[in-house]
């Protein structure tokens, strides 16, 4: 430790879109450590050493550059770097397995297993070990087990993340809160303390909370919960809007005034996305079934449920607009990433609304600000076929939108606002359909300028 008690060399295993975004902000912050981000995957570390950083963040590139091969490391040493650490974060994926008992619902720790016994190899006693990946209650349990059959002297601590993509930097920079949920023993405690410590370089002490680790682990999983739950209820209430011809828009405004609630996470939409919250939401109702409290898990499957409803209502109501068949027509495709300010598409709407456009031979033009056409195609080469089939990825929106029948916007990029939507909609077949899956456009403004449009909840 350093004459302030922090740790003097950090590790991160893990160069995703946790582990990158958290080294660098804590690089930044404190410059007396040395923060080095591992991962055996050498073609991602040698993206994060390059000019072009394999995630995009607002604010990220700046920050990168700035501290690294100062204090900020990439490098597919891991061994070098957990011997070398008093700290380590724990920043790998867990997917819901694929495969076995649990499928379809469980998180897979095989990544979180492998780095327990690869720290438990290496790591010098008295380590701090921090869970940052998304984990099922209980799992430091099993890390902690790992470490005494090698006889480390190892403190276990649970530290999930809160930050959004698109917003990870300013997430970071001002949390809402920092979790650190450690054992009830004073070695626990001390090193939740020198966890805490690196955190109040920069964070309000109040918003810095401590609590039992059990508590720590199973609070990243509810809080995305409620956030997918708030999502549901206001996409079903679209619904019913719109067979009543109700206004969602309004709706939501009069329901966020009540302060009970809040206006955050009311916005009507083709439905939510992300590597979050599907997969927690799923793994939550695997522990709800295995602790045997069905009626619990159906409430929480049910939130899903009406995720993927959405989904598809709003792809059939595509199809139906355009005379009940999409076959050999082009529709433009706006937005493929999840949600704005990100590149990453895992669980995007956009796939299972193109997946099902494609499986209806529509041809499509997709563009996206963000997202690599590599990114596009293979997301949906399982129903284009090796070649790309009817799909083709454009650098710029006017050429998606060329000769199309149907404008869909799907990610709610700022930038679209700006768009020459007179242009956009000359160079369309006739009647141009919009559909605004994110009710990002003024719609009497679009069907001023000749547009058929339907947005989400909207007459």
């Amino acid at each position: 430790m350093n004459h302030n008690g922090l740790p003097e060399r950090i590790c991160c295993i893990g160069a995703g879109y946790v582990g990158g975004p958290t080294m660098a902000v804590i690089a930044r912050k404190c410059p007396e450590i040395r923060v080095t981000v591992v991962d055996v995957d050498q073609d991602r570390v040698a993206a994060w050493n390059s000019e072009r950083l394999p995630v995009y963040e607002r604010g990220l590139d700046e920050l990168v550059r700035e501290t690294r091969g100062k204090n900020l490391f990439f490098s597919a040493d891991v061994d070098a770097a957990i011997r070398q650490a008093q700290l380590i974060f724990i920043c790998v994926n867990t997917p819901t397995k694929n495969y076995g008992q649990g499928q379809g619902k469980a998180a897979d720790l095989v990544y979180v297993e492998r780095c327990a016994r690869r720290i438990a190899e290496q790591a010098e006693r008295g380590t701090i070990v921090v869970e940052k990946s998304t984990v099922p209650v209980r799992t430091a349990e099993m890390i902690q087990t790992i470490m005494e059959q090698e006889d480390r002297d190892v403190q276990v601590l649970s530290n999930p993340e809160f930050m959004a993509e698109g917003t990870a930097i300013e997430d970071l920079n001002v949390p809402d809160r920092v979790l650190i949920g450690s054992a009830d023993t004073p070695a626990g405690r001390a090193a939740a303390e020198t966890l805490a410590g690196i955190y109040r370089t920069w964070v309000d002490p109040e918003r810095i909370i401590l609590t039992g680790i059990w508590s720590s682990e199973l609070s990243k999983l509810s809080a995305n919960a409620f956030l997918a739950q708030k999502i549901s209820s206001i996409n079903a209430l679209s619904a019913l809007c719109e067979a009543t011809q109700a206004d969602v828009t309004e709706v939501a405004n009069a329901v966020g005034c009540d302060e009970r609630i809040g206006p955050r996470f009311l916005r009507a939409s083709v439905g939510f996305g992300g590597s979050c919250f599907k997969k927690d939401l799923l793994n939550l109702v695997y522990l709800c079934e295995h602790y045997g409290l069905s009626e619990v898990a159906a409430y929480w499957q049910s939130v899903l449920q009406l995720n993927e409803y959405q989904k598809t209502r709003f792809a059939n109501q595509l199809v139906r607009s355009l005379f009940n068949t999409v076959t050999e027509k082009k529709i433009a495709i706006f937005g493929f990433a999840f949600k704005q300010g990100t590149n990453d598409v895992r669980e995007s709407p956009a796939i299972t609304v193109c997946r099902q456009l494609l499986t209806d031979r529509a041809w499509l033009g997709v563009y996206d600000p963000a997202v690599p056409e590599a990114s596009v195609r293979q997301e949906l080469s399982d129903v284009t076929g090796s070649a790309g089939g009817r799909l083709e990825v454009f650098s710029d929106p006017y050429d998606a939108c060329d000769g199309s029948h149907a404008l869909v916007i799907l990610t709610e990029w700022n930038s679209f606002r700006d768009l020459d939507f007179r242009r956009i909609f000359a160079s369309m077949h006739k009647p141009a359909v919009l559909f605004d899956g994110r009710n990002l456009l003024d719609i009497e403004e679009m069907r001023r300028l000749g547009f058929q449009v339907r947005g989400v909840g909207k007459v």
